[in-house]
């Protein structure tokens, strides 16, 4: 928990803390980058949904009858592009019932704030949403689009990210007290351009080869 506030969870995983330094290394490739960002997904993505509800079903195993258990609920899994869309589609093969609303937000370099250029899909509706981004800097990109998502009514709604700095945790945790963050690390601050310090550099150019 940091500065009193709702729940933070940074994974103690020896798998998650080995992937995130290979991740940091500047001679990683965009194609092992990408690889990498998909695993720590699942990894996180495990703990994400500890609690996700279940009920009984009967099932007929080789041997004989049982009682079985089926996810229910309606989930949504929402990246924010473009740096998102390395962990969706890793946790989508965990989750291929739960559908995705892709949330297009930018930071203006020069105010560091958010600016949406794609909106959440019209019209969907679901009981929970996890809300991904390899990186929590500022905040200012998970807050507004957990905002957007509030406005759905969604009544339970999570943050997972790679790596947060305790700024824009603590930014996220101001703003959305209700909302628990799950990290594969927390590292030591920003810079004045509004980076993770150590960081891994930008996830986006870094998984897609822009940089």
């Amino acid at each position: 928990m940091l500065g009193g506030m709702v729940e933070l969870a940074v994974s103690k995983h020896p798998l998650v803390a080995h992937k995130i330094s290979l991740l940091r290394a500047v001679e990683t490739e965009p194609a092992q980058f990408r690889r990498l960002v998909g695993q720590l997904a699942v990894l996180l993505g495990f703990e994400a949904c500890r609690d996700l509800p279940l009920k009984s079903q009967p099932i007929r195993t080789p041997m004989t009858e049982t009682q079985g258990v089926r996810l229910q609920g309606r989930l949504a899994l929402v990246p924010i592009l473009r740096a998102g869309l390395g962990m969706v589609h890793a946790l989508h093969e965990l989750l291929p019932h739960a559908e995705v609303w892709h949330l297009g937000m930018a930071r203006n370099e020069t105010s560091l704030e958010p600016v949406q250029y794609y909106p959440l899909p019209q019209g969907r509706q679901a009981e929970r949403c996890l809300v991904l981004d390899p990186m929590l800097a500022t905040g200012g990109s998970a807050i507004a689009a957990i905002h957007r998502i509030k406005e759905r009514g969604v009544p339970t709604i999570k943050f997972v990210g790679l790596l947060g700095a305790p700024e824009g945790v603590e930014a996220l945790q101001k703003a959305h007290p209700d909302v628990p963050v799950l990290l594969g690390a927390l590292d030591e601050r920003l810079n004045q351009k509004g980076y993770i310090l150590p960081g891994l550099g930008d996830a986006g150019d870094r998984q897609f080869g822009t940089v």
